[in-house]
């Protein structure tokens, strides 16, 4: 198996026919379009689109597709993007099939868009949580790759339906968590792993109320915060005390309420949510670790971050605090009337000096070329998905606990009481 590993990591991709992808989902983090014009984000030409666009100039993607419910909106979504990618980066070719067609709305219009790729081609699934699973499944089952935005799906049994799925039909599913590969977050999860047993994790991510305008189709109704946010820190928590033998056991959580309604959110729209998981060192009963995870999308509006966002990890050898709010970048800018601290190691997006885009080494870009290697690695026999599996990387079998600690936090909120996580023979179970 060793010399496996060793002979898979070497054989190099550029061997392999590039990719056909079909992107699911056409807001903001696809395309940038949000409400008619450019998101008021730090995602105003998106994230999905514009790197698969550069994928493709680089010869790694072939074949782009777009999916969305409304096709009425593309040829406003076209118009965005030759503005504001094709004429910012040198020409670079935006073209893309879509679905449905300009004049039709269809919510499975996905299912179309899918039944005409062939095996080996992928999709990037960027929908409210809800559909994640009807899509991803879709897919599967017809031997295409896929690549889901966090949270992967909202219940353990979406989850490892997903799993055996993908198994079945040798496909490669990764799950979008980009902050894995945040060069700072990937550093302190290599050392953590020097610095002893688990013991403590606390984390905080946050959002601008304003984003709540974006959401407020689904906010409170087809998600939460937690999902939203939350996912993001479970999974680099996860990430590194699962190599130390460390698995979650029970989950309590609790949500604040009142800002978002007063926004004209859904009644049932939550603020902020907080998270408590006991981890148990498997093996060694003795050994048991706190992780307390708050995310809000109820910010200040003018904090001079899109998003807050750092935690504390303590081990019985040392500890490890991250701040990825504030980077030591900061622009003091009279028409936005305030100080703002950006971040370029997320979405790099000034040109490179002929003018095209050169944002490869951002984790935004990385996270999708990632999944990009890997669908052509399997496609071209140099790897399994089990391999990929065995790297460490965001696959559907190496996020599981993330959403068995999300479902356990919603159901813990619902249902007033703590949840507790089981795992018979490789099965996970919330009980």
């Amino acid at each position: 198996m060793a010399t496996e590993a060793i002979k898979s990591a070497i054989v190099p991709t550029s061997s392999s026919s590039p990719l056909n992808v079909f992107m699911i989902g056409t807001g903001e983090y696809t395309t940038g379009f949000v409400g008619g014009g450019a998101s008021g984000s730090d995602k105003k030409v998106g994230v999905v689109g514009l790197t698969l666009f550069d994928l493709r100039r680089r010869g790694k993607v072939a074949k782009l597709g777009m999916v969305g419910v409304n096709g009425t909106k593309f040829p406003a979504i076209r118009q965005h993007l030759d503005t504001n990618i094709s004429k910012a980066y040198n020409g670079l070719d935006c073209s893309f099939d879509s679905y449905p067609a300009n004049d039709v709305k269809d919510p499975d219009a996905y299912k179309a868009a899918i039944d005409g790729l062939k095996p080996g081609d992928a999709i990037t699934i960027f929908t409210p949580d809800t559909t994640h699973y009807p899509i991803a499944l879709y897919a599967i089952e017809r031997g295409i790759h896929v690549m889901i935005t966090k949270p992967a799906v909202k219940t353990l049994e979406h989850h490892q339906t997903l799993m055996a799925a993908a198994k079945k039909h040798n496909v490669y599913v990764y799950i979008e968590h980009h902050k894995r590969f945040d060069p700072a977050y990937a550093d302190a999860k290599f050392k953590a792993q020097k610095l002893g047993d688990f013991n403590y994790f606390y984390s905080y991510m946050s959002q601008p109320k304003s984003q709540l305008e974006t959401f407020k189709a689904w906010a409170g109704v087809d998600s939460d915060i937690s999902y939203y946010l939350n996912s993001h820190h479970v999974d680099i928590c996860d990430s590194m005390v699962s190599q130390l033998g460390f698995i979650p056991v029970k989950v309590s959580a609790s949500a604040a309420k009142g800002i978002a309604t007063s926004l004209g959110c859904n009644e049932a729209t939550e603020d902020t949510i907080t998270v408590m998981v006991t981890w148990q060192k498997q093996g060694d009963p003795s050994k048991v670790a706190t992780g307390v995870y708050t995310a809000s999308w109820t910010a200040p509006q003018k904090a001079g971050v899109h998003s807050n966002q750092y935690f504390h990890y303590m081990a019985s050898g040392g500890e490890v605090r991250i701040n990825q709010a504030k980077r030591g970048y900061d622009v003091a800018d009279d028409t936005v009337g305030q100080l703002m601290w950006y971040n370029p190691f997320y979405m790099k997006y000034a040109p490179d000096e002929e003018g095209n885009f050169n944002g490869q080494t951002g984790y935004g870009y990385i996270s999708f070329e990632k999944f990009v290697d890997g669908c052509r690695a399997v496609n071209s026999g140099a790897l399994k998905p089990a391999d990929l599996d065995a790297r460490g990387l965001p696959t559907l079998s190496n996020t599981v606990a993330t959403t068995a600690i999300l479902e356990a936090g919603r159901r813990s909120i619902d249902e007033d009481r703590e949840i507790k996580i089981e795992i018979t023979e490789g099965s996970w179970k919330l009980v």
